[in-house]
Order: structure tokens, then sequence, then C-alpha cells
């Protein structure tokens, strides 16, 4: 049943996407799993204690943040499916929140919209909702490969891997993994603050990435035989040369195999809060002047590469509905 929810809610999904007047009435699972990281943070993380303790701490606010939401999932889909009528379809409908293929699309898709028709300043607007490096420190090019760099990493962890723990352990899988991977977004981060208490979030976020980020991957490559202009032998390529030289063991994968595609060069050196990251190059000899055109390609394989895994999940599902 979980994987029959997994590949449902990615159709639904797909279609609807995350309903804005939803948003608004309940907000979403991650603005709820934020709260509790919040919390977790003030309460536990003393910048005046020493840095074996608040690791500790931090392994400790982990699992609160991961079993609750976990724990919580799992009465759900219980209750659902064993006293509701129909209550799986509640269910798919849940899994939903989970996603992110429509807004993901959507949010990229603005970035070259805003530069076709406002220009670098109305880019790096845009680009800024979705990536964290700082953007005035972005020319066109850099505003169009962070958002391409942005849709393949993305696609990894908001959508490819929510679906495949959902997959893996229904509603408690989805809400355990996008829980845990909110956490690294807030807390898992090598400053002084979040150094010692976020090692475990961040950590815990490689592990439960490390599948999603190479099915990605292969999903790209193979979606690239499928869109004309992109090139499967450069991308597998890619993904063989550059994805472990990243400095993080999921998002060289995508990245990688986005740039073989496309022939470009994503990833490189770039600035965070004013601090220079120099980082290897995805796609090394790939093309560095990137334009919207370039992201409006990489958003058409993309949404090939989306087909294939709402297909996999399909064959998955139905094989699972016949063999149990």
């Amino acid at each position: 049943m979980s994987v029959l929810i997994a590949f449902l809610s990615l159709i639904v999904e797909f279609a609807l996407g995350y309903p804005d007047w939803l948003f608004r009435a309940i907000g979403h699972p991650v603005t709820w799993f934020g709260r509790l990281i919040s919390f977790l943070d003030l309460r536990l993380n003393r910048a005046t204690d020493p840095d074996a303790l608040r690791r500790q701490r931090g392994v400790q606010a982990l699992l609160v943040i991961v079993l609750v939401p976990a724990i919580a999932g799992l009465c759900v889909q219980l209750v659902l499916l064993w006293f509701v009528p129909l209550g799986w379809i509640i269910a798919v409908f849940l899994a939903t929140s989970f996603l992110s293929q429509k807004s993901l699309y959507e949010h990229v898709e603005a970035v070259a919209d805003a530069l076709d028709s406002g220009g670098l300043d109305m880019g790096r607007a845009a680009v800024s909702r979705i990536v964290g490096r700082d953007p005035e420190m972005l020319d066109r090019a850099g505003v169009c490969r962070a958002a391409i760099e942005s849709l393949a990493e993305n696609f990894s962890d908001g959508i490819v891997a929510p679906a495949f723990w959902t997959g893996v352990g229904g509603l408690a899988g989805g809400a355990a993994y996008k829980a845990a991977n909110t956490a690294d977004s807030m807390v898992g981060h090598r400053t002084p603050r979040h150094e010692a208490f976020g090692w475990a979030a961040a950590r815990f976020d490689d592990w439960i990435n490390l599948p999603a980020s190479r099915l990605t991957a292969l999903l790209i490559v193979l979606a690239s035989l499928l869109v004309e202009g992109a090139d499967p032998r450069d991308a597998w390529k890619a993904v063989r040369r550059d994805a472990k030289k990243h400095r993080s063991p999921n998002a060289g994968w995508p990245e990688a195999a986005m740039a073989g595609a496309l022939g470009l060069a994503l990833a490189g050196p770039r600035s965070y809060g004013g601090v220079m990251v120099d980082d290897i190059f995805m796609g090394e000899g790939g093309r560095r002047d990137v334009d919207s055109g370039d992201i409006r390609r990489a958003l058409k394989l993309y949404r090939v590469a989306d087909y294939l895994l709402i297909g996999l999940f399909g064959l998955v599902a139905l094989i699972a509905v016949l063999v149990f």
C-alpha cells in the first residue's frame, strides 16, 4: 500500500501542487516541522555549552524531530486504512504535501521569465527565492546556473527522496524524511551556532538522500535519451567523473547529470553570506555562459525525468499489487 500511495501522490501533486488556500489555512508540513526544530534549537542549543554537549543534544533533538512525525504519520495511516472508508484516498492527498513537482517547475521557470522580461535585477530577485547564495554576486549566467543547479538538486531531495521514503514507509516514511531534510536546512550548517548542534542533522540528511541522489542522476541520464539536444553519454560521463568531487555526497549526482546532459558547467566557486565556496565544477569543460534558454532546456529534461519517476513508481506499485 505504501508504494501505491507514493505513486498516486506523485500523480496528484504533479497536477494540483499544494493549493495556496490550504497553505493559508493550515500551513504546510515543512512549517510545522520548522516550528518544532526552532523550539528545540532554542531550548537545547546553548552557546555557553561545550561542543561535545551541543553535539549530544543535537542527536537528541534529531531523534525527536524524526520520531514525532514518523509516529504521527504511522498512526494517521493506520487509522485511515483500517477505520475510514476509502481512507487510502485521504492518505494519498496527505502524501502530496511531501512533494514539490509543480512548485519546483514554477519557481525555476519564474527565473527564466524574470530574466527575459525584466533583466538581471528581476532575475536575481527570482533566483533568491530558491537558492541560498548571494544574488547580488551573480551575473546573468550565474543566475541561470544557480536556477539549473537548484532544479537538479531539488528534484532529488524535494521529489525523488520523499517519494522513495513514502514508498518505503508510507506516511511515516515521508513525514520522517521531510522533517529530517527540514532540520538539515535549518540547523545543518557549519556556522558557530550550528557546527556542533547541527552535526547529526547534516550527517543523517546525507545518509537518507544517498538512494535518491543516485536514482535522480539515473533518471536524468535516461531522460536525456528522450529530449532533443540532450546528450545521455555526456551525462553519464559527467556523473562518473564529477559527482564524487562535489563537497556534498549527494548534490553532485543530479547536478553532474544535468550539466553533462546539457553541455554546461554547473556548481563551481560561489558565495554564501559573503563567504566564497571554492567548489568543483560539475560538467567540467562545459559551457559557462548559460542563459535563460538553458533554464528552459533543463526544465524540459526535468519534466521527462519526472515522468520516468512516476512511471517507475507505477510499475513497482503494479508489481506489488500483483504479488501481494
